[in-house]
C-alpha cells in the first residue's frame, strides 16, 4: 500500500511538471474537451433546474410530494364538522371553494363564468355540484344586464395552506390566521385577480350567493398561485361571519370540500375520521391518497435527461478524441525520456501512470472551468429571464452538474491517456541508444 502511494503521488508530481512544461499542449488539449464537459454540465444543470420548476409549477395547483389529500362529499354534515374539527390545525388544512362576486350587485360579470378576464366567457348560471358531478342550472341570469363586476372563486381556508401549496408572494402579506375573524373580509387574490382589478374599476363590494348581506372586502396581497383564472383566498372563518355553513358545501368549482394533511399529521387523520363517522358519513366514502408528483414524472424526466446526455456524451467524445491526439504525440515525442526512465528502473506502471495523470490533471482543470462558466452563466440569466420564469427565481446552480462535470473530466481523462499510457509502457529500454 505504501509502494502504491508513493507510485500514486510520484505519478502526479511528474505529470504536473509535464503539464507546465508543455502549456500549448495542455491549453489545445482543455479547449477540444472543454465544449463536452460543458455540454454534460449545462445538461445535467438545465434538467435539473427544469425538475424543479416544473414541480413548483405542479405543486401549486396540487400540492407538494407527500401531502395526503381527501375530499368529502358536500353530503349531510361532512363539510361542517370538518371545518369544525381542523379549525386552528398546523398540520392540516381544509379548503372551501364558493363562487363570488366583487364589484355591482345583481349585475352580469365582466368575466362570466369565472374563466380569465381576457379569455371566451365560461357561461353564466349556476352551475351545481355533488358526488356525481357538475351541472348547470337555470337560475335566469341570461337576462341579467352587464355590469362593472368580477367573478371569481373564494377558497376558504382553516390555515396556512402554503405548507402544502407554495404560493410565491408577488407582494404585500399572506392571510393572518392568529387573532379574531375581522368583519371585514381580508382576501389575498393571485395574479389573475390583481390583474383583473387593476384594469376594470369596480365598487368594492362583496357578493357570495346564499350571504345575506354584502361585505366590504379588505386586500391584504397577491400571490402567485399557478391559476389563470381569478381566484381570492379567505380565512374560513371570517368568510361563516357572512355565509351560513350549508353554502359552502359545493359550488360551481367543485364540490365540498377539500383537505391536506401533512405526512405525519395521523392525530388530525383519526379525530377527522371519527368525527365524520359519528355525524354519520359511510366510512367507505372516507378515502386519503399521497401527492406523488414526482413519481409519476419520472419516467418521463429521466428519458428526457438521457436524451440530452447522449447528445452531450457526443460532444465529450470530439473532445476526448483530442486529448488521445494531443497524448499520442507528447509520448512520440518524449520516447527517448521514459525509454532513460526504463533504464534507470522506473517501473512500467509507473510510467503508464505520469502518462495518464497529465490527462487526468488536464480532465480535472476543464471540469472546473467548464463548472465555473456554468455558475457564472446561470448567475447571468436568471436576472435576465428570471422575470419570464417566476418560479426560477432564487435557483442555485445545482451540485449534481458539479458533479457531473467532475466525472465527465475524469472519465474523458481516462479514455484520452489510456492509450497513450499504454504506449508510454510498451516502450523497450533498447530506445535510449538512439539518444
Amino acid at each position: 500500500m505504501i509502494g502504491l502511494s508513493g507510485r500514486l503521488r510520484s505519478s502526479l508530481v511528474i505529470g504536473g511538471q509535464g503539464i507546465r512544461a508543455r502549456k500549448m499542449r495542455t491549453f489545445l488539449s482543455m479547449v477540444s474537451l472543454f465544449l463536452g464537459v460543458l455540454a454534460v454540465v449545462v445538461v445535467q444543470a438545465g434538467a435539473e433546474i427544469a425538475n424543479r420548476a416544473l414541480l413548483a409549477d405542479v405543486e401549486l395547483s396540487t400540492g407538494k410530494d407527500g401531502t395526503r389529500q381527501m375530499y368529502l362529499s358536500p353530503e349531510g354534515r361532512a363539510v361542517p364538522v370538518a371545518l369544525e374539527v381542523l379549525a386552528g390545525r398546523t398540520d392540516a388544512v381544509a379548503m372551501t371553494s364558493v363562487q363570488a362576486f366583487i364589484g355591482e350587485p345583481g349585475v352580469k360579470p365582466i368575466n362570466e363564468g369565472g374563466g380569465p378576464v381576457d379569455g371566451p366567457s365560461w357561461g353564466g348560471g349556476e352551475r351545481t355540484c355533488d358526488a356525481s358531478g357538475c351541472y348547470m342550472v337555470d337560475d335566469g341570469s341570461a337576462d341579467t344586464p352587464p355590469g362593472q363586476a368580477i367573478e371569481l372563486e373564494l377558497v376558504g381556508l382553516t390555515g396556512d395552506v402554503r405548507q402544502f401549496r407554495p404560493f410565491r408572494t408577488v407582494r404585500g402579506e399572506w392571510l393572518e390566521f392568529g387573532g379574531a375573524p375581522s368583519m371585514a373580509p381580508r382576501l389575498v387574490l393571485n395574479e389573475a385577480a390583481a390583474e383583473a382589478f387593476t384594469r376594470y374599476r369596480v365598487p368594492a363590494e362583496l357578493h357570495v350567493p346564499g350571504a345575506a348581506h354584502n361585505p366590504t372586502p379588505v386586500f391584504t396581497g397577491v400571490v402567485a398561485n399557478g391559476d389563470d383564472r381569478p381566484v381570492a383566498y379567505v380565512r374560513s372563518d371570517e368568510l361563516l361571519n357572512w355565509l351560513p355553513v350549508d353554502s359552502v358545501t359545493g359550488s360551481r368549482f367543485g364540490p365540498g370540500l377539500q383537505v391536506l394533511m401533512s405526512p405525519t399529521s395521523t392525530e388530525a387523520e383519526h379525530v377527522l375520521r371519527a368525527r365524520l363517522v359519528a355525524a354519520g358519513t359511510p366510512e367507505g366514502d372516507l378515502h386519503v391518497n399521497t401527492i406523488e408528483v414526482l413519481e409519476r414524472m419520472s419516467t418521463e424526466l429521466a428519458l428526457m435527461r438521457w436524451i440530452f446526455l447522449g447528445m452531450a456524451a457526443l460532444v465529450l467524445l470530439i473532445g476526448v478524441a483530442g486529448i488521445l491526439n494531443v497524448g499520442l504525440a507528447t509520448v512520440g515525442e518524449r520516447v527517448e525520456e521514459f525509454a532513460l526512465r526504463r533504464a534507470v528502473g522506473t517501473p512500467r506502471l509507473l510510467l503508464a501512470g505520469i502518462v495518464l495523470a497529465e490527462t487526468l490533471l488536464t480532465g480535472l482543470l476543464t471540469a472546473a472551468l467548464a463548472i465555473g462558466a456554468g455558475v457564472l452563466g446561470l448567475k447571468v440569466a436568471l436576472p435576465l429571464f428570471g422575470s419570464s420564469f417566476p418560479s426560477l427565481e432564487g435557483v442555485d446552480f445545482p451540485w449534481q452538474a458539479g458533479v457531473a462535470g467532475v466525472v465527465a473530466g475524469l472519465v474523458a481523462g481516462v479514455l484520452g491517456g489510456l492509450i497513450p499510457a499504454l504506449r508510454a509502457a510498451r516502450i523497450p529500454i533498447a530506445t535510449v541508444m538512439r539518444a
